[in-house]
């Protein structure tokens, strides 16, 4: 691996709270994630599973993790069955975690090899009476794929059917939720790594360009820090193009006198940062863009003064929605006849949510009807697009809800006042 991995104590505590909430006699299991095929022999690179990399640290393919609190011997209370190595494999794709380099990262004394899984499962099916599956619950999920998890949920219960099922997930969007001092230090370092990306662009940006040449310049410096890349597809989005929301073609040239709307940012360790700025192509913004720009950063600034514990995610929304309304007025853009309530007239211009939470995954876990807790790591993201004066601005950061005051913004050291952009970009 090429990032520092979080020491195993962190995880064998991690560990310790999601069984604190299984129920008496039950047995969780997680799986990794699949290496997906293209098509001949090609693959996708291999990403994680986020939930089991959360509970041990474990980053390879086929390993399985079960926690079982109740296990007659307690070397069974907590198992990594792991692929094992062999020559072959060592020398096509190099060797896999040998059982001692498992317990390292992960701090589970009790390695097997995958080989062993079924026989070692049926011995323990004997002693639960309830199995823990992890399934997709996330409010955006949208998988059509079946994955690894899928078939061993099939698998497991065809073959035990009198066992009683209970869901991992509700447990994990909650615990998924708050941050460790560790899990913080590593989005940090993905959004360290963003800062230095986005600082090389600056001085890369003018007229003549290519959306793809910025996006190459981000990706050389991601990582050449030591991040696997981007942490979601890059936006870079020059011109009109802004106001695609989910533009990712990164195919146009980028103009004199227009913006760029660059939401872009590295992962490191499978932690995500989540980047937007907009900047102008030229250096230097024009009046109406500064207008504009400067509505959407005074509302990202009021915005992020809401995010506290206590706060619940759907009213921070509407009250974020008046105040951008407030700012939309002043811009000329809404008047206040056309403001009303059930379908409101801001969305004609900032169509998405302000927030979402964020840490192993962009729009990380969490459940929304719940209070924000400190230690909740949010993005901050408002934004206002302008298809009929060809440009859309969004600017965003990742803030921390602190236990007491205003968040700590783990981007403050990134640029985003006009000034110091137009210097920057003019140096």
């Amino acid at each position: 691996m090429r990032y520092r991995p979080i020491p195993a104590v962190v995880y064998k505590q991690i560990r310790k709270n999601f069984a604190s909430e299984l129920a008496p006699k039950s047995l969780a299991i997680f799986n990794s994630n699949d290496i997906y095929p293209i098509s001949a022999d090609s693959t996708l690179p291999f990403a994680q599973h986020r939930d089991i990399f959360y509970l041990c640290g474990v980053d390879q393919e086929e390993s399985i993790l079960v926690i079982f609190p109740d296990a007659f011997e307690e070397k069974h209370r907590e198992i990594l069955f792991v692929k094992e190595t062999n020559d072959h494999i060592a020398v096509w794709e190099g060797a896999k975690l040998t059982k001692k380099q498992t317990t390292e990262l992960s701090g589970i004394e009790t390695v097997y090899w995958l080989s062993e899984f079924e026989r070692i499962f049926q011995e323990l099916s004997s002693q639960c009476d309830c199995f823990y599956l992890n399934t997709n619950e996330h409010y955006r999920q949208a998988v059509e794929t079946q994955t690894r998890e899928d078939r061993f949920i099939s698998w497991c219960k065809n073959k035990y059917p009198a066992h009683k099922v209970g869901k991992s997930n509700p447990i994990l969007q909650k615990l998924r939720s708050v941050k460790t001092p560790e899990e913080i230090a590593q989005i940090q370092q993905a959004c360290d790594i963003t800062e230095k990306g986005f600082r090389r662009v600056l001085s890369f940006i003018e007229p003549g360009v290519w959306e793809y040449e910025i996006e190459a310049e981000l990706a050389h410096e991601f990582l050449r820090n030591r991040s696997k890349g981007f942490a979601y597809t890059p936006i870079i989005a020059s011109g009109n193009n802004a106001n695609v929301l989910h533009y990712t073609e990164n195919n146009k040239q980028c103009h004199d006198g227009d913006l760029v709307l660059m939401d872009v940012a590295a992962e490191y360790g499978n932690y995500s940062s989540d980047l937007t700025r907009t900047v102008p192509i030229s250096g230097r913004f024009s009046d109406r863009q500064k207008q504009v720009y400067e509505a959407v950063l005074r509302v990202k600034k009021e915005a992020t003064k809401m995010l506290v514990p206590g706060t619940i995610w759907k009213e921070y929304h509407i009250e974020v929605g008046k105040i951008m309304t407030s700012e939309l007025i002043q811009l000329g853009l809404l008047d206040k006849k056309s403001v009303h309530d059930k379908n409101p007239a801001y969305k004609k211009y900032f169509m998405h949510g302000t927030s979402h939470h964020m840490g192993l995954d962009t729009h990380d876990y969490g459940l929304l009807h719940l209070p924000m807790e400190a230690n909740m790591v949010f993005t901050v993201e408002p934004g206002i697009y302008i298809p009929d004066e060809g440009f859309g601005i969004r600017l965003e950061d990742d803030v921390v809800i602190q236990s007491e005051g205003e968040p700590l913004n783990l981007m403050a050291s990134i640029p985003i006042e006009i000034e110091e952009i137009e210097t920057l970009m003019n140096a």
